[in-house]
């Protein structure tokens, strides 16, 4: 059974994630006279963000959620999915300045990369193919049996994530958000294309991963198909609901940007 106590120490997730707010500490501290124009205050909003963004993605990878996803139950592990996908990933681009931005993303050698791999429509599809091909049988269950494995599986969802989020939260003056009525279209159309992966895992008439199949069961009378089905529910309602945020957002920023057209005009 889940020891609810247990919680992940291991040198490369600890250590990794103290190595990130370190250097971002150093980055906006000591060093932003160097990196930040003349008189740029300390970032606080972004600061308190980027560790937030911390925080949360140690306790999807870190907290007992994480063995309860690993050995138990999928619904576990899709929260683990949200956690990283959402909040870690919006308040991590959230907290980076764009003065510090600027040192990678106008970087000549970069600019070509940077433009194909920040087009919304590469951010859709890498964002829908990626996590896509995670949720085939073999490889996801290849992720739950294999812990490098588990690790490169959350990693690339946090890098995808970032991607996906991109064309809304963009640090970059040099690629910065796409416009407000796009941003609505391009939520739109990953809403679509994720739809496929929600009637799979949903409508589904087996059990898709043997590692839920036959595990113990945390709670009696919780079957593995009703675990599937909640898994599934837990994806597609709360990729609805921040969808259904972020559109809102989109929304008042087009209202703010024709408002002030009018103004001017």
């Amino acid at each position: 059974m889940i020891d609810w106590t247990h919680w992940h120490n291991e040198p490369y997730l600890v250590g990794g994630l103290i190595l990130l707010g370190w250097l971002y500490a150093l980055a906006t501290g000591p060093f932003r006279g160097r990196l930040a124009p003349t008189g740029t205050p300390y970032p606080l909003r972004e600061s308190v963000c980027f560790y937030l963004a911390l925080i949360i993605f140690y306790l999807a990878v870190g907290s007992p959620l994480d063995q309860a996803g690993e050995r138990f139950l999928l619904s576990a592990h899709m929260i683990q999915h949200q956690l990283i996908i959402y909040p870690a990933a919006i308040l991590f681009l959230i907290g980076i300045p764009p003065w510090l931005a600027r040192h990678a993303t106008a970087r000549p050698e970069l600019r070509l990369p940077f433009k194909l791999f920040t087009h919304p429509v590469a951010c859709a599809l890498a964002y829908t193919v990626v996590i896509g091909i995670w949720h085939l049988p073999a490889l996801y269950d290849w992720a739950l049996r294999v812990k490098s494995v588990h690790i490169l599986e959350h990693v690339t969802f946090f890098i995808v994530a970032l991607l996906y989020w991109w064309p809304f939260f963009s640090p970059s003056r040099e690629f910065p958000p796409i416009k407000p009525a796009l941003q609505m279209l391009y939520m739109v159309a990953v809403t679509l294309l994720m739809t496929p992966l929600f009637a799979y895992l949903a409508f589904s008439s087996e059990i898709l991963y043997p590692t839920y199949e036959y595990a113990p069961r945390l709670f009696a009378g919780f079957t593995p198909a009703q675990d599937q089905l909640l898994g599934a529910a837990i994806m597609k309602l709360g990729g609805m609901f921040v969808s259904f945020l972020a559109l809102i957002l989109a929304f008042y920023r087009w209202y703010q940007s024709s408002e002030r057209s009018g103004e001017r005009s």
